[in-house]
């Protein structure tokens, strides 16, 4: 049996904005949720595509091997 969705799926409430830590309401109608608008979710984006933000990883054993080896590297620092 398919179920018909809801048109809000969840109670609408206040949370904190990631951004610029204002009120941001997080419900359906509300595009931009977390973020309270657009500006905040773009200077977000920003950050993250500037590497401001990074999620934190053990490197790799191709990149330590690379580290290791650097004549094995081409023009743009990558493995070959």
């Amino acid at each position: 049996m398919i179920r018909p969705r809801r048109s809000e799926p969840f109670e609408p409430r206040l949370v904190t904005c990631p951004a610029c830590k204002g009120e941001s309401r997080y419900a359906f109608d509300n595009p931009f949720r977390p973020f309270c608008s657009a500006r905040c979710r773009d200077l977000d984006l920003g950050d993250w595509a500037s590497e401001n933000h990074r999620i934190a990883a053990e490197p790799s054993r191709q990149q330590s091997d690379a580290a290791e080896q650097p004549d094995l590297l081409n023009r743009q620092g990558r493995p070959l």
